[in-house]
């Protein structure tokens, strides 16, 4: 199993470009970014919190990396023509020499839908309008050039150059829903969930059983997952951050139960977990310092 990070996209532009070079040192296999004009809020409310433009953010990693792996977790389709997301993944891909991954997601966040005056439309339409997307996509990075005409996007003789470095450039879907499985199995290399070993099994199971309906072998498709990771031997401190906001979404203990749980990941057969770095301190180097703890007592154990 390979380990990758996830910055918060509220970071300063040179605390981001200063971790994507530490980070880039052979032991991380990738860096993921969200791809939000706010912080969520779970209603309207707008937050005025700061976050930084995935899409002016992405290149700027790539020119200062050479190896880690590198794109949006995950792009909303309710938000981003396909169009736009194909000719970014291309051109980000040449910029990277190769290590782009586009995520992709159906779109969910209530406060920048409403403030931008974007329709987050119901789930059926919604999901209609990824499927299209995903489509289109993946045609216009293979394909000389596309042609759809679709319910929610009419596409005529239109190119995507250059195409990928990458000959397949890898498409991600986030989910968790059946029929979004069903279209990730059928149309993306690699697919992303978050969760606790139980919750995270139980929807790997879900997708490799969408897998074997639309008669694709599920080990061809790379699994990811992440919760946030907290490593201390303070058991006060980690009973604070599973009793905090992200708690549902959070591991914490010491080292020896850390290795403990992400053995069960990689035992349940996840390629990648992605550690957000959320709880990992206020400052950048406090943050680094956990993160190369984390590797240290346990990544390296493992």
């Amino acid at each position: 199993m390979k380990f990758s990070v996830w910055p918060n996209i509220k970071y300063p532009v040179d605390e981001v470009l200063d971790l994507a070079r530490w980070l880039d040192d052979g032991r991380w296999y990738g860096m993921w970014f969200a791809d939000h004009y706010m912080p969520n809020t779970g209603n309207t409310k707008v937050n005025d919190g700061d976050s930084h433009e995935v899409w002016g953010l992405l290149p700027a990693v790539a020119v200062v990396t050479e190896q880690l792996r590198l794109g949006p977790l995950v792009a909303p389709t309710s938000v981003h023509h396909p169009a736009l997301l194909a000719n970014r993944a291309a051109t980000i891909d040449h910029v990277s020499d190769g290590r782009f991954v586009l995520g992709l997601g159906a779109g969910w966040q209530i406060n920048e839908h409403v403030a931008y005056g974007i329709e987050l439309e119901a789930p059926k339409p919604r999901v209609d309008r990824f499927e299209e997307a995903i489509h289109i996509i993946r045609s216009l990075l293979n394909e000389p050039r596309t042609t759809f005409e679709g319910s929610v996007y009419t596409i005529t003789d239109a190119p995507c150059e250059p195409k990928p470095v990458q000959q397949q450039l890898p498409i991600l879907v986030g989910t968790g829903g059946n029929r979004m499985l069903r279209i990730t199995a059928r149309h993306a290399e690699e697919w992303n969930t978050w969760g606790h070993p139980d919750s995270a099994g139980e929807r790997l199971n879900a997708m490799h059983a969408a897998c074997e309906r639309v008669g694709r072998d599920p080990a061809t498709l790379h699994t990811s997952v992440q919760v946030a990771v907290h490593l201390s031997d303070d058991a006060a401190a980690n009973a604070k951050a599973l009793d905090g906001p992200l708690g549902p979404r959070t591991i914490a203990g010491g080292a020896d139960e850390l290795i403990g749980i992400l053995n069960q990941y990689r035992e349940l057969g996840f390629d990648e977990f992605i550690v957000p770095d959320w709880l990992m301190g206020s400052e950048p180097a406090a943050r680094k310092e956990h993160l190369d703890r984390l590797h240290t007592e346990v990544i390296s154990q493992l």
